[in-house]
């Protein structure tokens, strides 16, 4: 079974994690406290349910748990200041509070979408994924005018959403400000910061893709 939750897929069977389609490393209770998480969601679990299940009798502090939940945040892009997937619950324990998917064993999820720059096209898997100037988000741009976590992009089959995520510079699609979420139709041009980028949607109705370029600074 895999699980996908915004640019991260939690294999369970294999015992990884991926973001960005590259491997991160976890240690093994890191590992074990994010998948109790998430199979568990929205439920919010107890330390002392999360010391039991993950150290299975071991005696270990709150401390150490806190190690670790600081860990698997780091691995999937989260903050404990600013959490969007795992949440503190304050003298009780913690919570995974992302939208995730459950991925059926064997599944196959084909990428028909993508987003078109001048110099790379970045595939969009189904789900969830980050435009950013983190290197670590699904479709990184590197500039100042970027935040590090500037707009997300939800892909359900062919059906393709995308959400400011309250970015200094904004969003624009087509020339006009993102307010709130929208769907995004082929050949639909996305502006972040200096960046164009033209949605492009196998098989599906809609105008022909042109050609992007990247605006100058």
């Amino acid at each position: 079974m895999r699980i996908r939750f915004g640019d991260c897929t939690l294999d369970l069977d294999a015992r990884q994690l991926q973001r960005s389609g590259r491997y991160v490393r976890l240690s093994p209770k890191a590992f074990d406290v994010l998948k109790l998480l998430v199979e568990e969601r929205p439920r919010a679990l107890s330390k002392g349910e999360l010391l039991e299940r993950a150290w299975q009798g071991i005696f270990v502090s709150d401390a150490s748990l806190a190690r670790i939940v600081t860990e698997l945040r780091l691995a999937i892009g989260d903050t404990a200041r600013a959490p969007t997937l795992v949440r503190t619950v304050h003298a009780f324990g913690y919570a995974f509070s992302g939208e995730a998917f459950d991925e059926p064993p064997g599944a196959v999820q084909p990428s028909r979408c993508w987003l078109a720059g001048e110099h790379r096209r970045f595939a969009l898997v189904q789900g969830e994924q980050i435009i950013g100037r983190d290197p670590d988000a699904a479709v990184p741009l590197d500039s100042p005018r970027v935040s590090r976590r500037h707009a997300r992009v939800v892909v359900r089959g062919t059906l393709v959403t995308i959400e400011d995520l309250g970015s200094k510079n904004g969003t624009f699609v087509n020339g006009l400000r993102l307010e709130g979420s929208r769907e995004l139709m082929r050949g639909e041009t996305v502006r972040i910061g200096p960046f164009s980028l033209v949605l492009g949607i196998e098989g599906a109705a809609g105008p022909t893709e042109t050609e992007v370029t990247r605006r100058d600074e």
